[in-house]
């Protein structure tokens, strides 16, 4: 119910825009924490926690789950462990968010609000549990996201809360489950995988990579996902910016063997 309550005051939080109007400030500010955080969602929930696609020492592991949950979507383990679920059974039967299955509003939104899916097995991500401070991250999954409104509010006012925090965490949250459900319906696909996914050079845009899905799905252990030159994939820019600073390390590249990456 929480989740839910939260999720809905939120998006009524939007309407704040009406009596708040954007300003040049406003919008950078939007747009900078919406990146910074959308780096932490795929960078972090997706291509460190989900997939194991290059590594981090326990410090930087740990601020990389703090960013990530910054994004108001739950525990890095809860994410992770889900997403990996999705990865065995994408699009058949028991996939928790295909749109051919359960149709594009609950890939999109309804799993996430859904309490089917509250609780995950841990053994998932048994790699990770070992850890105390992640597993205490992810019980206090809403602690990032929180801290940072609150203190976007005290800090900076209003207005920068309204469009920092409240309408770039909308943004954030359904650009994200765009690729749950847009990208297995839209796109081209280059790669016959077994299942649906797409790319499409839009998605990859404002989820910084994420939107070459097909070819995610083709080799989901690659730390890269966009193969092309011309496919954009900002995350894993910015990924090799932190191995050459000795943070991410041994990033992994892309295999022809797409099942053994699971």
């Amino acid at each position: 119910f929480g989740a839910v309550l939260f999720f809905a005051l939120i998006h009524l939080g939007v309407m704040g825009a009406y009596w708040t109007p954007p300003t040049w400030r406003l919008v950078a500010l939007a747009a900078f924490t919406y990146s910074i955080r959308m780096f932490g969602v795929t960078a972090g929930y997706h291509r460190y926690f989900s997939h194991k696609s290059y590594k981090l020492g326990r410090v930087a592991q740990f601020a990389m789950a703090w960013l990530a949950q910054s994004s108001g979507q739950k525990g890095a383990l809860w994410w992770a462990a889900h997403h990996r679920e999705h990865h065995r059974e994408s699009d058949r039967e028991k996939d928790i968010h295909s749109p051919l299955q359960r149709g594009f509003w609950w890939a999109h939104v309804g799993w996430v609000l859904s309490n089917q899916y509250d609780e995950y097995d841990e053994r998932a991500v048994a790699e990770f549990t070992k850890y105390p401070e992640l597993r205490w991250l992810d019980k206090h999954h809403w602690v990032p996201n929180v801290s940072m409104g609150a203190l976007m509010w005290i800090f900076m006012g209003w207005a920068p809360f309204l469009w920092g925090y409240v309408i770039s965490t909308v943004l954030l949250y359904h650009c994200t489950f765009f690729i749950n459900s847009l990208a297995h319906l839209f796109g081209t696909r280059r790669y016959d995988t077994p299942d649906e996914s797409r790319n499409n050079i839009w998605l990859a845009l404002i989820t910084f990579g994420e939107g070459w899905h097909n070819n995610h799905h083709h080799s989901p252990g690659s730390c890269r996902q966009g193969y092309r030159w011309w496919e954009i994939d900002i995350t894993y820019a910015c990924l090799k910016v932190l191995s050459w600073m000795g943070i991410a390390r041994d990033l992994r590249p892309r295999s022809e063997e797409h099942t053994s990456e699971l």
